[in-house]
């Protein structure tokens, strides 16, 4: 099947998606990568506040090149995911509910998936440049420190993905 579907998605088109299935993404998202997912682990540990909300996001893992002269918006590709492994499960555990990446991920995070009815999706690798028509809009929101693993907020039109691992737990 093919969905057009507008970020935050609600737990009902979260349940009818289904391993395989394309889906075009339209909304916000956060884009980081491993050391922006390390530092907001250890302020949730820590009790402190952390600078995005959790709650029904969609995180995106990529690290933006920068925009050539004239031009919004740089190569935007995804981040291979098993980097991310390690955090993920406690950030859906908080409340993250799709995922944007690509390769395979662990068994933890396949259950935190089933158990919290999230979604993991694949963007295709090794075509940065032409994903990036698919954004429309990026501005840097924390951790600036870790340049393109500091935490985006990307604007996304029809962002093109598919199904690796449905609410089920099923994987692609």
């Amino acid at each position: 099947m093919e969905y057009h579907l507008s970020l935050p998605l609600k737990e009902e088109e979260r349940l009818k998606l289904k391993v395989g299935d394309k889906v075009f993404l339209t909304g916000e998202v956060y884009g980081m990568r491993d050391q922006a997912h390390k530092r907001i682990v250890e302020l949730i540990k820590k009790r402190e506040s952390i600078p995005i909300e959790l709650s029904n996001s969609c995180i995106f893992y990529v690290g933006p090149t920068e925009p050539k002269p004239g031009e919004k918006v740089g190569s935007i590709g995804p981040t291979t995911s098993g980097r991310m492994d390690p955090f993920t499960p406690m950030l859906i555990s908080y409340g993250v509910r799709v995922i944007i990446g690509k390769g395979r991920r662990s068994k933890d995070v396949i259950e935190a998936i089933r158990k919290h009815k999230a979604l993991y999706l694949v963007a295709p690798g090794g075509i940065s440049a032409y994903l990036r028509r698919f954004v429309s809009e990026i501005k840097m929101i924390a951790f600036e420190d870790l340049g393109p693993e500091a935490i985006y907020s990307l604007k996304l039109k029809d962002f093109p993905t598919f199904v690796s691992i449905d609410t089920g737990g099923n994987s692609l």
